[in-house]
């Protein structure tokens, strides 16, 4: 896995080029941000023996197969001591229960590859919670829970498939055809566009996407691809 320093306390691994997930340090060792996909397990504990920290804990953004693909293998590798978190509202689908509510459906159908998952969180997330110094922050519409997290140290956010950079920074939900998979992949593109403009108003000094480059000082692209999936 490709390893990039993007600021004192986020590291990005990329796999095959267009997969990230974060190491995130904390006084206590490492949060993992999402695992990628299948077979990302090793490199993913590799790289953070390379930190010379431990992972702790695993706090996914959703559900999907590039994001959970390898939450079993390791769970399994660093046991039972590593606490695992993802949000509540797509921790069921995690499970299996892919049944939707009345509001839900009525925004759309699911969407991407949802693996059912034998690791149970031990934490259920919910908007305002605090991952170590990650804020919880609500970004539905790729998934129907969907999250962020926004650092509190320096007000970096990782975005998960909230927004992406690969291909050029776009709102998830909005088709850009040098990198159309988010798109296809997602639940409710009009939620969608409602989430980057809550996380717009976060200000971020740096943006951590699911997909693509960290861009800092993102403020003037965010608004351009908000603009762009505005019209």
């Amino acid at each position: 896995m490709k390893s990039t320093t993007l600021t004192e306390s986020i590291t990005q691994l990329t796999r095959f080029g267009i997969v990230n997930v974060y190491l995130v340090r904390e006084a206590d060792g490492l949060t993992l941000v999402d695992t990628g996909v299948s077979t990302s397990a090793d490199g993913i504990i590799g790289a953070a023996a390379e930190l010379d920290a431990p992972i702790v804990r695993i706090a996914v953004t959703h559900g999907h197969s590039d994001h959970v693909g390898s939450l079993d293998a390791l769970a399994d590798k660093l046991g039972t001591d590593v606490e695992v978190l993802a949000p509540a509202r797509d921790a069921k689908l995690m499970a299996g229960d892919k049944q939707l509510t009345a509001e839900e459906a009525a925004r759309g159908k699911l969407k991407g590859g949802w693996p059912k998952v034998k690791t149970k969180p031990s934490v259920l997330l919910e908007p305002g919670d605090r991952v170590g110094s990650l804020a919880v922050v609500a970004s539905p519409g790729h998934t129907p829970g969907h999250v962020a997290f926004l650092d509190t140290r320096d007000n970096s956010l990782i975005c998960g498939d909230a927004l992406h950079t690969l291909g050029g920074t776009t709102v998830t939900g909005k088709l850009n055809w040098r990198f159309p998979l988010p798109a296809f992949a997602t639940w409710s593109p009009e939620l969608a566009l409602e989430s980057a403009r809550a996380l717009a108003a976060l200000e971020p000094t740096l943006l951590a996407p699911g997909h693509g480059k960290g861009l800092p000082a993102p403020g003037q692209e965010i608004a351009a691809a908000i603009a762009d999936a505005s019209s």
